[in-house]
């Protein structure tokens, strides 16, 4: 059904002679781009590498732009990607874009404001679910699906909730999309870096036998970098290319960001750094065994639940240690799930995760 709807629209475009596509004019004299000072085409400062001078559809684009988007697509087993500034523009230009007045997108109640902020641009319905309940999530999906066979439904979730270091049941979520022939969106952003085969997240090893899926991997993160790809079909790319606004009406991601990326995301020292990771979180999660800790038990980012002055209380002890963290509080999340977030890096020394430890289990 997405295939289908994708082609038409992109047929439209060109029967009307009005098909988008992305070009480079290096080479060229430049009476194009928005490089007024010529300050982008200063290359010794990086290898070679290019700033971006325009939007991707009119300066902005260069071969090596598009053959690292190639690479990057490979390293996550998509058969195509697009790079965006951010992570938000990315979601505001797939929940913005693809939904029509005719589809139906159910959302985790918990997703990112990012999802939430690109669906009140897109005429679609939207309908949230419970948060990570995919009970909930199929008695949606039986009842949309009975009530219009052929409307295409899109499920929006997240691999990782940055605010509850909760993982998504991704393999459920995708059994239930193939039952009810449903699309599912997948933000990778914390997720991506950390979990599945040289950290290609929590998805990435569906992705060549489910279709029906679009992931979004933000390189903010783990990554260490600014961008993001949207990662699916060669279609999809295509369609972005020619409707999405956010990518459309802005200047695209530099040559010099995307070197940035592509180097940081197949870094050979990644592995050794999860490794790390996965050893100060375990001993983290066994120091603090009676601590109400709401998060996966993988995850970098862990969550204490308590009352509100409590928390206030153990993060200002936390500043005292030297130690940054953060109180959640609403709006950010609901009413009642008042957190401290903690987020543990590969970086952290030993040193200080026990001094971490020790302020919160004096408290």
């Amino acid at each position: 059904m997405l295939n289908k709807f994708l082609q038409d629209k992109l047929n439209e475009r060109i029967e009307k002679g009005t098909l988008r596509s992305l070009s480079s004019f290096e080479g060229n004299i430049d009476f194009l781009s928005n490089d007024f000072l010529g300050l982008a085409k200063e290359n010794d400062r990086m290898k070679g590498a290019l700033a971006s001078t325009g939007s991707r559809l009119i300066s902005g684009n260069s071969a090596r732009l598009e053959e690292m988007e190639k690479e990057l697509a490979d390293f996550f087993l998509a058969e195509a990607g697009l790079l965006f500034n951010s992570g938000y523009q990315a979601n505001l230009a797939l929940f913005s874009s693809i939904p029509d007045k005719n589809a139906l997108v159910l959302y985790d109640k918990e997703v990112h404001a990012s999802v939430r902020d690109g669906l009140k641009m897109s005429d679609a319905r939207a309908v949230g679910f419970k948060h990570n309940d995919p009970e909930d999530l199929e008695r949606l999906l039986k009842r949309f699906r009975q009530e219009a066979p052929e409307r295409i439904i899109y499920v929006a979730v997240e691999g990782l909730y940055s605010m509850s270091g909760e993982v998504s049941p991704i393999e459920t979520l995708i059994l239930l999309c193939k039952q009810y022939n449903a699309v599912l969106i997948v933000d990778e952003a914390h997720s991506t870096g950390i979990y599945g085969e040289e950290g290609k997240g929590i998805a990435a090893k569906y992705q060549t036998e489910f279709d029906g899926l679009i992931r979004l991997v933000t390189f903010g993160k783990a990554f260490g970098a600014h961008g993001a790809i949207v990662l699916g079909s060669k279609l999809l790319k295509q369609y972005l290319i020619n409707f999405a606004r956010p990518l459309i009406y802005t200047t695209g991601i530099s040559e010099r960001e995307a070197e940035r990326i592509l180097f940081n995301v197949t870094d050979p020292l990644n592995t050794g750094r999860r490794k790390k990771l996965a050893d100060l979180i375990s001993r983290f999660r066994s120091e603090l065994g009676t601590v109400d800790l709401i998060a996966d038990s993988s995850s970098p980012i862990q969550v204490i639940r308590g009352n509100r002055s409590d928390l206030i209380r153990l993060n200002e002890l936390l500043k005292e240690a030297n130690i940054a963290s953060k109180v959640i509080l609403p709006p950010t999340v609901s009413e009642g799930k008042e957190c401290l977030r903690v987020v543990i890096h590969s970086s952290n020394t030993q040193e200080e995760l026990d001094t971490l430890i020790k302020v919160i289990k004096g408290v």
